[in-house]
């Protein structure tokens, strides 16, 4: 099978590694992770002008018309760099629902200010008592006159703090869990009803809980079919994990190369660490669990590229790879630096931190293993 990039997939690569290396060091980062916002507009619009936002969007409106390697080779290089500005939240999820239920004039009018950098937007879908099922809602949104009337809470909404608008999951018919009933809904951030409350996780970015208090949305805004919106989302979230994943793979690859440089420079009894042995093992072991969850994720992008019938389990397959081998190799990469590899001031910690949350959004390895496990052998 041939794994080599295109020509444009090349050149796009190279793009988001030149900026990354250039202008988005670690003390830069650490500046923008500090602000109020936790992001930095200018940048997002910088990201705009290189046309990194127009990706994965139908051409029709602007967009460059990618597909998921695209999005891997992006996604991959802004995790070496740690980027905090939310392209995962605005552009694959907030865009990417947009982009496959929303009515012809919503995205219309969404999509070309997503691409142009002006519009921010976020996925609210988890509920305080959901953890990761995504099925496990009591936000609910009655029909009232033209349109609906939504009320309940989203928690921890990654961009939920910057974004102009939300895509709210709430329930239209059925029980808690239920997949059937289920409807998304375009919400303007500064509508009458909706309140937010921000909020900095351990990797730097700024979330919000969203509490919407009989909120007012057309009819035009609603996303899909009436409770049928499980199926939109559940394609959307698992692209999404597939992106995650090769953000986790730009980070173990960092990690791995800033260690073996550390251990060539560091001295101890008059001789560079990389010498012994003992951490030569380790090291190649560390290499080894990068290389196979590289393979996974190649792997998974092959058959959602390809439409196969076990995209689904392929991707949860690569989503508990990530989690052991992320794991493996931030946990070596800080035992090698010693005690400084988990202070402020080294960008070690910061990359182990951000694999953490990784393996904490949309289900942890456990998670992911028990639907692999469900669709392997049922």
């Amino acid at each position: 099978m041939n794994f080599d990039f295109s020509e444009e997939q090349v050149m796009l690569r190279d793009s988001v590694a030149r900026y990354v290396q250039d202008d988005y060091d670690f003390d830069t980062r650490r500046g923008i992770a500090d602000s109020d916002t936790g992001i930095d507009r200018a940048k997002w619009q910088t990201f705009a002008e290189l046309g990194w936002l127009s990706i994965p969007f139908e051409e029709e409106y602007g967009g460059f018309g990618g597909g998921a390697v695209d999005v891997m080779v992006v996604m991959e290089e802004l995790g070496k760099g740690l980027v905090l500005e939310p392209f995962l939240s605005t552009v694959l999820l907030y865009g990417g629902l947009l982009q496959k239920g929303a009515t012809d004039e919503v995205k219309a009018e969404r999509i070309p200010a997503i691409i142009d950098g002006s519009e921010l937007g976020a996925f609210a879908y988890l509920e305080r008592q959901g953890r990761y099922e995504m099925a496990d809602i009591k936000t609910t949104a009655g029909k009232e006159g033209d349109g609906y009337v939504l009320s309940g809470e989203k928690v921890a909404v990654v961009n939920g703090a910057n974004a102009d608008y939300l895509v709210v999951s709430a329930r239209t018919s059925g029980e808690q869990s239920d997949e059937a009933g289920i409807s998304l809904f375009l919400v303007p951030a500064s509508a009458e009803g909706v309140s937010r409350v921000s909020y900095r996780m351990m990797d730097g970015q700024v979330v919000a809980n969203v509490v919407l208090e009989n909120v007012s949305v057309p009819a035009g805004n609603l996303i899909g079919t009436e409770g049928e919106a499980w199926g939109i989302l559940e394609e959307v979230v698992l692209e999404a994990n597939l992106a995650l994943s090769a953000e986790a793979i730009g980070i173990m690859e960092t990690l791995n190369a800033k260690t073996v440089e550390y251990a060539r420079t560091r001295e101890q009894f008059g001789t560079a660490i990389g010498s012994f042995q003992a951490l030569q093992h380790r090291m190649v072991d560390t290499f080894m669990s990068f290389e196979q969850a590289k393979s996974l994720l190649y792997r998974a992008v092959c058959a959602l590229t390809d439409d196969e019938r076990d995209t689904t389990q392929a991707i949860h397959a690569l989503r508990v790879m990530i989690s052991k081998s992320g794991k493996h190799i931030f946990g070596e990469a800080i035992q090698i630096h010693g005690g400084m590899g988990i202070t402020d001031e080294l960008d070690i910690g910061h990359y182990a931190k951000r694999l953490m949350m990784i393996n904490a959004t949309f289900g942890d390895g456990d998670y992911h293993q028990a639907k692999f496990n469900a669709l392997r052998y049922k």
